[in-house]
């Protein structure tokens, strides 16, 4: 994929498109999703065939590069897909399902479906716990939208969704929706996301002291005593990216229900883990965001819940 990616034939060919995402879901040729054969597998032809329908005859069934995929039973052209991951994968706050719908001219319906999907394919899956000697993690909390069936309240956060996030200084974010800021709900997050070989950091909140000492240290930073930071000890890195995702959520996402809340946290956790910084281009992201589409499903059903 060329860097002028929006030109580029693989989103405007959808032959191309799907030879494209062929080449990095399947690097060693057409895999059944039936039967896992590798042999015996040809390409369907004829003007009547469908674009990038392959046929076991292992198994005889006929099977493309979406089954088993976030694309699954989509009947959007591959193109479109590839246009919706680029532009979400390279949108620093995110881009709206209003404008892919007027960008890609797909209904609304659709291009909100479409979103949640590629948010569904940027998710992160089994990975190691961060840190590690000599490593630096932050861990902070913020407050955002509101929690369903909870009034607003005039002053305080009951009301509000908590999000956790940790920052490994130079490396990744991994954020997480949490009922409370309290002990109980992030010191497992944190016991299972964050090597105990780590260097701590965190502000002044007394849920971070206990579970602070299973690490090789914990320093604070006192917000209330207006202290933001003391050489290396401090927690502007997670507040970073905390700006970047309340510009996002604010400015163009405007309102997120509380059961959608995961999946914007694993869009904005994506793109910060895979940062220009990192030496992520633009092009390198979608590709990863791609890499992600494999084993997932979201039916329009399940994107309610």
């Amino acid at each position: 994929m060329s860097k002028s990616i929006l030109e580029a034939k693989v989103l405007q060919d959808e032959a191309a498109a799907y030879a494209w995402v062929e080449a990095r879901i399947w690097p060693e040729g057409p895999v059944c999703p039936h039967c896992g054969g590798v042999e015996r597998i040809s390409k369907m032809g004829g003007k009547s065939t469908r674009i990038g329908v392959y046929k076991c005859y292992q198994c005889r069934q006929q099977f493309s590069v979406k089954v088993g995929t976030v694309f699954e039973d989509s009947h959007v052209p591959m193109r479109l897909w590839l246009q919706a991951m680029y532009l979400l994968s390279s949108s620093k706050k995110g881009i709206s399902s209003n404008q892919l719908h007027r960008t890609l001219g797909v209904t609304l319906k659709t291009a909100w479906f479409m979103a949640h999907r590629i948010r569904e394919a940027m998710r992160t899956v089994g990975v190691s716990p961060m840190g590690g000697e000599g490593g630096i993690v932050e861990v902070d909390e913020t407050f955002i939208g509101r929690i369903e069936g909870v009034p607003k309240q005039k002053s305080g956060s009951a009301h509000k969704n908590v999000v956790l996030t940790l920052v490994e200084r130079g490396g990744s974010a991994r954020s997480f929706h949490v009922d409370s800021p309290r002990r109980a709900d992030v010191e497992g997050i944190m016991r299972d996301n964050i090597r105990k070989e780590s260097h701590l950091m965190t502000d002044e909140g007394r849920h971070y002291k206990a579970v602070g000492r299973k690490f090789a240290s914990h320093e604070s930073v006192d917000h209330s005593a207006h202290e933001y930071g003391r050489g290396v000890v401090h927690t502007n890195t997670v507040e970073g990216y905390y700006s970047v995702f309340k510009r996002g959520m604010k400015g163009v996402y405007q309102h997120c229900s509380e059961r959608h809340l995961h999946r914007y946290l694993s869009e904005f956790d994506f793109r910060y883990s895979n940062r220009v910084r990192l030496g992520v281009d633009d092009v390198e992201r979608t590709e990863r965001a791609l890499m992600g589409i494999v084993g997932k499903r979201l039916t329009y059903q399940t994107a309610h819940h």
